[in-house]
């Protein structure tokens, strides 16, 4: 089958920056997707324009339905980089489909910046939390965001600064390549431009002095988190992530979530990493919620319930963790839902749960182990070792 479908980046130069084989496509189109400003950058031709409708997967019936004319759909940039590309790719056969990528707005922004790419992280807050950014702003990192709107910025240099950030260099550009291209310089600590709403945003992050940086990884400090006390604290918690092992993509279920410490450190640990918490109290889950938003906008799916009825119908999972309500059967359910070569982690601290970790060890072999942390206290004048509660911890993968 001849490619019908022609996605084209294209940029605020218009047709005079793309190649010849894409201002081909587009003269030889029976239809032309895109929106206002898409349209306006090629000028008048014979096609039938169509408007980006709204939501995006009334597109995706319309393209359906226009299946063997020659379309052509109009995108920013590279369409295979935060756009629509991946959408489409994922929805007709690759043979269907013709990319003809433009230099994206992150290509543009750097080499105006004098940015290399491979030590910048390239992010989209469009139509996404501003806290999506969190776990990036590290001191001395540089990043390049894709933003919804002028007001973005605002709100990200306010962010920045909250955050211990506020000497980071800030600039955006805006309308990118084109005549009216602006460009905005200033400190997110005093960051007072009004900034057109097509814009990208350069962030050289610099803490200040003194600021508490949190790492990108797992093992955060307990108070990073909105906790009552009863939660999974900082040495066990990176120890069970380690077990876990957070991959991108992958899927968490966090039975007995309480305020969803290790949920929320899986999704940081991995692009695109997914969870979801079920968690008996309210209040707990609300603490969750919470702490998925301050520490990076995730969207923790959260399950009013106690295993093993909330677990019914839950999609498959990459990885278990149990840090409540452990019982044989709980065990067995999670262990049956597991994909092959899925990881099963559970912390106990009484004796009950332990006796099911030891029956499950003979069962299934993984590893089990006591895990005890101590940490040095004043007593008195003088300096003693506090011990933790022991945790006994069982990992297994699923073969």
């Amino acid at each position: 089958m001849t490619a019908w479908l022609h996605i084209i980046g294209i940029g605020e130069d218009g047709l005079d920056g793309l190649t010849t084989s894409a201002r081909s496509a587009i003269a030889s189109a029976d239809y032309i997707v895109g929106g206002k400003r898409h349209h306006g950058l090629i000028g008048d031709c014979s096609a039938k324009r169509i408007n980006w409708p709204s939501p995006f997967n009334a597109l995706l019936s319309q393209l359906q339905d226009l299946r063997g004319k020659n379309v052509v759909i109009l995108a920013t940039g590279d369409p295979l980089w935060f756009s629509v590309g991946n959408r489409l790719a994922a929805t007709f056969e690759l043979r269907e489909l013709a990319f003809y990528p433009h230099i994206s707005a992150f290509q543009l922004a750097a080499s105006k910046l004098g940015w290399a790419m491979q030590d910048t992280d390239c992010l989209s807050v469009h139509g996404r939390p501003l806290a999506r950014i969190k776990p990036h702003v590290q001191n001395a990192r540089k990043l390049l965001l894709l933003t919804s709107n002028g007001k973005a910025v605002a709100d990200i240099a306010l962010m920045l600064t909250g955050l211990g950030f506020g000497l980071s260099k800030l600039t955006a550009i805006a309308n990118m390549g084109g005549a009216d291209e602006v460009l905005f310089e200033g400190l997110a600590q005093n960051w007072a431009h009004d900034v057109p709403d097509l814009n990208t945003l350069a962030v050289d992050c610099i803490a200040l002095p003194n600021t508490r940086v949190l790492s990108p990884g797992y093992g955060l400090p307990d108070d990073a988190f909105l906790h009552d006390g009863t939660m999974t604290k900082q040495d066990v918690r990176a120890v069970t992530l380690a077990k876990l092992a957070p991959m991108p993509n992958a899927l968490l279920w966090d039975v007995g979530c309480g305020c969803g410490s290790v949920a929320v450190e899986w999704m940081r640990a991995a692009q695109g990493a997914r969870a979801i918490g079920i968690e008996a109290r309210d209040d707990r889950r609300t603490m969750a919620a919470t702490n998925a938003d301050n520490l990076g906008g995730f969207d923790l799916q959260l399950i009013a319930g106690s295993a093993p009825a909330a677990l019914n119908s839950l999609e498959t999972p990459d990885a278990i963790f149990i840090g409540g309500g452990l019982s044989a059967e709980v065990f067995d359910l999670c262990f049956a839902a597991l994909k092959p070569m899925g990881r099963l982690v559970c912390n106990a601290v009484t004796l009950g749960s332990e006796q099911v970790l030891l029956e499950k060890y003979g069962q299934h072999g993984g590893d089990l182990a006591k895990l005890q942390f101590a940490h040095a206290t004043p007593i008195g004048g003088k300096v003693g070792w506090k011990p933790a509660m022991p945790v006994t911890q069982y990992s297994v993968v699923k073969k």
